[in-house]
């Protein structure tokens, strides 16, 4: 492949009407839109206006306008029939998260697209902020000293609105699966992969299907130990949707880096390797540190990577397999909280 990545969307209603194709596609410099589904033909003729692309009539209409790359921004439920199409039809994908129902829908598409040979990408674009990548180059540099305990937070107001993420036949869960999943694919970012989960579930305020009220405790590999909290029953101007790394040599603390938009403060509180005990914790500020890179919107930054990856005949910096992984840790998230145990990751 040279050139520009000509990417068609499927489901382009929702987060890709407001996110993907204008902060993504549109501006990436190596893809260009190419044309546009969604079953709703209203919501696909606006986009198809809005962003200057054929709106296709069906699916098969799409995967037949020359397409390199699909991105597959429809209810969960859809994920698996879509990708297995798309990989038939010899087209690449980049699917939203979560990647497809429960870990069986995830092994499908995987397996589906290795088989086809085409490549398969999972949409966690949280982890391309400028400033979680500087975080990540503070942790790799040995910054914060051993790991020992991560904190995110990711939560919204979300009232019944007969909506698919509020049924888990369509979503497969409710803020866990939803929101949790973005908290818990950076944590581990950070700190490696995540051995055992305890998990609590609960629909606090509102009486849909799915919960809206999710703690998840994590025990990682290397020792670490970090919460995820995800509700979809606290007002948006009441969550911080923090992010709070520690280590043995201080930590990175930030407000408002997780999320949709690319902005947040982040600063660092680093002691000096070897620093005495103090018997008095008289905690002398040691100064805080402004993690301030430039900003780079996430979709615009994954639709890139993902389009280079391409371009490059090499995978992608978060490939179909992260979506899987993702799907077994919330799949023992979902039995802890159903058993009331502890749930070692398969």
């Amino acid at each position: 492949m040279t050139g520009r990545i000509k990417w068609g969307v499927i489901g382009s209603g929702g987060i890709a009407f407001r996110r993907t194709i204008p902060e993504g596609i549109l501006p990436a410099r190596n893809a260009t839109l190419a044309a546009v589904y969604d079953i709703n033909s209203q919501v696909n003729q606006e986009a198809g206006r809005k962003f200057n692309a054929p709106a296709a009539g069906s699916l098969d209409e799409l995967l037949e306008a020359g397409l390199d790359a699909v991105y597959v921004a429809t209810p969960t439920d859809v994920h698996c029939e879509q990708v297995h199409k798309c990989a038939r039809a010899g087209k690449h994908v980049l699917c939203e998260k979560p990647l497809g129902l429960d870990v069986r829908e995830a092994d499908q598409m995987v397996a589906a697209c290795r088989e086809a040979g085409v490549v398969l990408g999972t949409a966690f674009m949280m982890r391309f902020h400028s400033q979680h990548q500087a975080a990540l180059g503070m942790i790799r540099e040995g910054r914060l000293g051993t790991p020992a305990y991560g904190r995110a937070q990711l939560s919204c107001w979300y009232p019944p609105l007969d909506a698919w993420r509020q049924d888990p036949a369509k979503g497969g869960g409710g803020s866990l699966i939803d929101m949790g999943s973005h908290s818990i694919d950076l944590l581990e970012m950070f700190f490696g992969p995540v051995a055992k989960v305890s998990c609590f579930i609960h629909n606090t305020v509102h009486a849909y299907q799915s919960e809206d009220s999710a703690v998840a405790l994590l025990s990682f590999r290397n020792g670490a130990i970090g919460t995820v909290d995800a509700f979809f029953c606290i007002p948006d101007e009441s969550s911080e949707n923090a992010l709070e790394l520690y280590g043995s040599q201080g930590c990175i603390l930030a407000k408002g880096t997780i999320g949709q938009t690319s902005q947040g403060r982040m600063i660092a509180r680093c002691r000096p390797s070897g620093a005495a005990y103090d018997a008095r914790q008289t905690r002398t500020p040691a100064g805080d540190i402004e993690i301030a890179p430039e900003p780079v919107n996430t979709y615009q930054a994954e639709i890139e990577e993902f389009s280079q990856a391409l371009l490059d005949g090499r995978a992608p910096a978060v490939p179909g397999e992260a979506g899987l992984h993702s799907q077994k840790v919330l799949a023992a998230c979902y039995e802890s909280a159903r058993t009331g145990r502890a749930v070692e990751i398969d």
